[in-house]
């Protein structure tokens, strides 16, 4: 058996202190406030590959803009008008990439006052009983059957930021933003994904009624 020295009293002291402290240093990782980013999504249009092609042509990929905050998704430079019942248009509302396998339009509620569509508030997806409208490009029109929402008020987070605030997805929070005119918005949805960031998006007509672009600070709590 080996000499007990005071060289490897030593080592074993520091080999477990620096556990100890690594252990420490994760715990504090998983504590500390995720970094909050809130958004405006402004009104725009999700489609899928055979909508886009009726619309600008076979052959047609989206090109992107700019890119958007949540990796890989962007702002095209396509755009399209978007038809109410009653020939009432916005123009130029802007396709988001990458296409996906539902078309969907996204609208604030002052956006489907103009269009004459009364909006339902639901969550990206669920389409189920909502009403259509007609999307107009440069090579064709698509009459759509469903599938114009305002989309409900939602916060993408990493599972590690919901464990933070103590949710999962599905479930609801609130949001404090702290402006000239301050609000708390209730229920907003959490979307829970390993593949994003933490990202709180807010309709045109929210951002613009709390001040979001001169919030001096903007709050998650249950």
């Amino acid at each position: 058996m080996a000499a007990v020295t005071r060289d490897l009293v030593e080592q074993a002291v520091r080999a477990v202190l620096a556990e100890q402290l690594a252990g420490q240093q994760a715990a504090l990782r998983v504590l500390q406030r995720p970094r909050l980013v809130v958004n405006t999504s402004a009104r725009h249009v999700h489609v899928t590959p055979e909508v886009l092609e009726r619309l600008f042509g076979p052959g047609a990929k989206l090109t992107p803009m700019r890119p958007l905050y949540q990796e890989g998704e962007f702002a095209a430079d396509q755009t399209v008008a978007v038809f109410g019942p009653r020939q009432r248009v916005i123009p130029n509302v802007r396709i988001l990439g990458p296409t996906r396998r539902y078309t969907q339009v996204e609208l604030s509620f002052t956006d489907g006052i103009h269009l004459g569509i009364d909006l339902p508030v639901r969550p990206s997806g669920n389409h189920e009983g909502t009403p259509g409208c007609a999307l107009a490009g440069p090579q064709g029109v698509v009459e759509l059957h469903q599938g114009v929402i305002r989309a409900e008020r939602h916060v993408h987070m990493h599972p590690q930021e919901a464990a933070y605030y103590g949710v999962k997805d599905g479930d609801y929070l609130r949001l404090r933003v702290d402006s000239a005119c301050p609000v708390v918005l209730e229920r907003l949805l959490c979307r829970v994904s390993e593949a994003v960031k933490l990202e709180v998006h807010l309709d045109t007509d929210e951002a613009n009624a709390c001040d979001l672009a001169h919030a001096r600070r903007v709050e998650l709590f249950v």
